[in-house]
């Protein structure tokens, strides 16, 4: 059995046509979308129309909650800053039946015939749990609480492929199809193969594809997403283009300057984040 698991496009459609392209090539038996369809990128509605046509499992990731919870009394009262605007254009492009399909896709993945295999958005615990190499394992133990003993993990989340051992399986992540962050544009995702000479059964083969980086980045200016996402949209343009973690970095150096006192404008903390300033 081989299964293509696909996590956070964020908009990205030309990216995830190269992506399902590549894994029709791959002939797997399955193909689980692991999250993260939309927000960030230009094509929101595109990209869930999209996945919705090929008819495979989807999972919901944290920006389908932050869609789906925007205006309700479950949002979190920041959304309605500046700083979420790029939030704010994903909500007004999905209708309101594409918006109450995302509210209802499930948390995780299983399949007796893909026995010992787990599939969620970041972890079982919640949508928005972020591992790293250097995550304490009692950390990773407790976003993982439940799932002791399972084989094989596959999550999305991080925009980056890595693997570590835990609990005697190994937790996968996937790497992303619309924003990668390890500096190399591209869309990525991983493929998993039976194999009875892994020790916990599965192959997995992290998989690299070229797309057209500049239709994407002329889907930015010809949509009018960079003129309605205001400064943020700048950032998630920069990630598109350099494959380099942008937003999330900013926002921590957003905190820094206001603690400090030097912090203005959103337009000009973003101009003085990008000057390196």
């Amino acid at each position: 059995m081989r299964i293509a698991i696909l996590a956070d496009i964020h908009g990205n459609l030309p990216a995830l046509e190269a992506a399902l392209a590549d894994v029709e090539r791959q002939h797997p038996d399955r193909l689980i979308i692991a999250g993260d369809i939309v927000d960030g990128g230009p094509d929101s509605a595109a990209c869930w129309e999209r996945v919705k046509a090929v008819g495979c499992p989807v999972l919901r990731g944290n920006h389908e909650r932050y869609v789906y919870d925007f205006g309700t009394e479950q949002a979190d009262p920041q959304w309605a800053d500046p700083q979420f605007a790029p939030l704010h254009v994903a909500r007004a492009e999905l209708s309101q039946d594409q918006i109450s399909e995302l509210a209802g896709l499930p948390f995780r993945w299983t399949d007796p015939d893909a026995p010992g295999l787990l599939v969620v958005h970041a972890s079982p615990r919640s949508d928005n749990d972020s591992v790293f190499a250097y995550t304490p394992e009692e950390i990773v133990s407790t976003m993982f609480s439940g799932a002791e003993g399972v084989p094989l993990i596959v999550r999305g989340h991080n925009h980056f492929c890595a693997q570590r051992e835990w609990s005697g399986g190994r937790i996968v992540t996937s790497g992303s199809v619309g924003l990668t962050q390890d500096g190399n544009p591209s869309a990525q995702y991983v493929l998993l193969e039976r194999d009875t000479l892994e020790r916990d059964g599965w192959r997995v083969r992290h998989r690299m594809v070229r797309y057209d980086v500049a239709a994407t980045l002329r889907r930015f200016h010809d949509s009018g997403y960079l003129d309605k996402a205001g400064p943020m949209g700048r950032l998630f343009y920069r990630e598109v283009a350099t494959g380099t973690h942008q937003v999330v970095p900013f926002l921590r150096y957003q905190t820094y300057r206001r603690q400090a006192g030097t912090y203005k404008t959103l337009s000009e903390a973003v101009d003085r984040f990008i000057a390196g300033a």
